[in-house]
């Protein structure tokens, strides 16, 4: 796992060398609320499901791959439809993750970097979304989540796959910074 993210660092700073993308929100915003949601989905955590089972739904590393060569404007289009992507899982029924009220705040973190993503877009503000990253939550939804009941064990495996969601998102819109 940590290979695949030094992988991912890497190939990211070397497609991103020269796209930036001048946002104030970013420049002084965005790092902190990431962190705050990375620590927030780490709280979350359910020490106490044993769970030996893999998401049924492969990785989309193709589709950050694909976006991490793609225009700045591009990278935080996918950025914010992979966050807003997030939200809406963690809105579905979480009745048995034993998150006492985390779950919460981490919504409020990742809406509010979703929020002011959007006051970086300047005229290009609506486009359409990547339909192959729509259809890959879509199936973490029915292939995870309802199969196994949205149990504790299935919202562990979904928060893994969402921590690691967030890192990728977050090495996508860190390139955009400038130094």
């Amino acid at each position: 796992m940590l290979n695949g993210v030094f992988f991912v660092c890497l190939s990211l700073s070397l497609y991103s060398a020269g796209s930036s993308l001048s946002c104030r929100w970013m420049d002084h915003k965005y790092r902190e609320l990431s962190e705050k949601s990375l620590d927030l989905i780490d709280t979350m955590a359910n020490n106490s499901t044993n769970t030996t089972e893999d998401a049924e739904v492969d990785f989309p590393n193709h589709l950050y791959n694909q976006a991490s060569k793609a225009s700045a404007e591009d990278k935080l289009h996918f950025t914010v439809q992979v966050l807003e992507e997030i939200v809406s899982l963690f809105e579905e029924d979480h009745s048995n993750a034993s998150w006492e009220n985390k779950e919460e705040n981490f919504l409020h973190v990742v809406t509010q970097q979703v929020e002011g993503l959007h006051s970086c877009f300047g005229s290009q503000g609506h486009k359409k979304k990547n339909k192959k990253l729509h259809m890959y939550f879509k199936r973490l939804s029915s292939h995870v989540l309802k199969k196994m009941g949205h149990s504790a064990e299935s919202w562990e495996l979904i928060r893994k796959e969402m921590k690691t969601h967030l890192i990728r998102a977050d090495l996508l819109a860190l390139s955009l910074l400038t130094n």
